[in-house]
């Protein structure tokens, strides 16, 4: 058994994959709980809406738990990481080894989402989806291997309709395990050489844009190497275009082993009534599928930042959100998103504890 104790309990999964469960419906929002919520939100000791989006999180966190006063007890981060064919072209400032060197950091605590799942006493478990990385040194790493590296997008799909199954059974794995745990956020990461280019090339689909609209430096490429990462995303988009027919088959030919654990994560998620906080440029990528594969899980989503990944804009455009926060991050990891969880801990806590206008016998705003 791994030591690390936030791993202990893991559910193994047992879907069966020749029913497409990620299609069924997220659990239904509770609109009655929304407007109850909305109610006391009315009520407190403050102008109606002046605390802005903190409102909105803990008004779409009760309808979401299903409570008028929400609970933020347990966070779960859930870092998937997997390595990329498309690195065969050149398309990273870093060499593939690092997706499995960084493992190894996430694990000893050394990485910066390991370090802020410290901060906010949340549990960091990391998987292993689908990378070159030694398993026998990495006790600490769920492995959940799918395949050593997805294919190279740029020739050919970078999985095929079992792989894809299994890459979504395991994200519906840690969500069922964030259940298990009564984690009340869900914080979704991915590390992957590579894998900007790969969710560079969703994104176009997803979006009708171009490569140059979407493609950015990832880990840092100069202007000859983004130039070349358009051409070869680019090559990838021609060479699937007509292979793609739904939102599956995109996940399969543009897709990496990551990105499909989030999208199984996030739908799955939803599914078990778990509020999702989605990281920056690939989880976003990750999300934009989930919602075109099953539209219900959007009331689920929380977009947390802005990436300085310039495509980022566009899928958020397109999925009509909002981020929190602007921090000009692009590391990846899933540390925007845990940035955000104070933000969500205080609007549950002034939406909890905050005094009515009643309880502190205070006068209400005049009538007009």
């Amino acid at each position: 058994m791994p030591s690390n104790p936030a791993h202990e309990n893991i559910l193994n999964n047992n879907t069966d994959f020749r029913n497409p469960w990620w299609q069924e419906a997220a659990l239904a929002i509770d609109a009655t709980i929304t407007e109850q919520a909305q109610a006391h939100q009315n009520n407190l000791t403050k102008p109606q809406g002046s605390l802005g989006r903190l409102e909105e999180i803990a008004i779409r966190l009760a309808g979401i738990q299903q409570k008028t006063l929400p609970v933020i007890e347990n966070v779960g981060v859930y870092v998937f990481a997997a390595d990329h064919g498309i690195m065969d072209e050149g398309v990273s400032a870093f060499p593939q080894a690092v997706t499995a060197e960084m493992l190894k950091n996430f694990v000893a605590g050394g990485a910066a989402i390991s370090v802020l799942s410290k901060s906010l006493n949340a549990d960091l478990v990391v998987v292993n989806v689908g990378s070159l990385a030694d398993e026998e040194i990495l006790p600490d790493v769920v492995h959940r291997v799918v395949n050593k590296s997805s294919g190279n997008i740029a020739k050919e799909a970078a999985m095929n309709s079992e792989e894809f199954e299994q890459a979504m059974g395991v994200g519906s794995e840690m969500a069922e395990n964030a259940r298990f745990h009564h984690q009340h956020l869900l914080v979704g990461g991915e590390m992957g050489i590579g894998n900007t280019s790969v969710a560079s090339a969703l994104i176009c689909h997803f979006t009708n844009k171009t490569a140059a609209d979407i493609v950015g430096p990832g880990t840092g490429l100069d202007a000859a190497g983004i130039q070349h990462k358009q051409r070869i995303v680019d090559q990838a988009i021609t060479t699937h275009k007509d292979a793609i027919q739904c939102p599956e088959d995109a996940l399969m030919c543009l897709g990496g082993f990551e990105i499909v654990a989030l999208v199984g994560t996030y739908i799955r998620a939803a599914q078990l009534g778990i509020a999702v906080l989605v990281d920056g440029f690939i989880c976003t990528a990750a999300a934009l599928a989930a919602t075109r594969i099953n539209p219900a899980v959007a009331p689920y989503l929380f977009y947390c930042h802005q990436s300085a990944e310039p495509g980022h804009q566009a899928a958020l455009t397109a999925l009509d959100a909002k981020p929190l926060l602007d921090m000009q991050l692009r590391l990846g990891e899933g540390s925007g998103a845990a940035l955000a969880v104070p933000l969500f801990q205080h609007a549950v806590a002034l939406h909890n504890n905050m005094a009515t206008f009643a309880d502190a016998s205070v006068s209400d705003k005049l009538d007009a």
